[in-house]
């Protein structure tokens, strides 16, 4: 795939991470700007099933300021977006876009090559200052280094 399946680096929410690959980080309560391009594949990370998209994706039980409710399937699936964002458009998202968006987005840095224990401190200063809510949350990703 070309540049034309991938994200515009200064669109809202769209995350370099240090290889090159572009991820879209979003919060599914605010609408994305209605000329921004639709990712070519989602993972939604929300406690209930999302709504239906038009493109492939991917939901991981995940509630509001918790952890996701299987960590081998959500390996699977962020290894899997990972791989895709080389050159496709990659959109994760809950419903505010800081915690569990930004969790998933640090273990993305993880996969990237970002040493653990810098990856939440990388996605707050390139993404969202915010991002990771939780004391756990910023120890999954520490964990998820360690199974890399």
């Amino acid at each position: 795939m070309g540049d034309g399946e991938r994200w515009d680096e200064q669109d809202e929410g769209v995350l370099r991470l240090p290889s090159g690959r572009l991820v879209r980080g979003r919060g599914l309560r605010r609408p994305p700007d209605p000329g921004a391009p639709t990712p070519s594949y989602g993972v939604y990370l929300l406690g209930s099933r999302p709504p239906e998209v038009p493109w492939p994706a991917q939901w991981l039980r995940w509630p509001d300021f918790r952890l996701p409710a299987d960590h081998e399937r959500c390996r699977t699936i962020l290894t899997e977006a990972w791989r895709r964002s080389v050159g496709e458009r990659v959109e994760i998202a809950c419903g505010g876009g800081r915690g569990r968006t930004g969790t998933a987005l640090a273990c993305l840095a993880v996969l990237d090559g970002v040493p653990a224990g810098e990856a939440v401190a990388y996605v707050r200063a390139h993404y969202d200052r915010r991002a990771v809510e939780t004391p756990w949350q910023r120890r999954y990703v520490g964990r998820f280094g360690q199974r890399s």
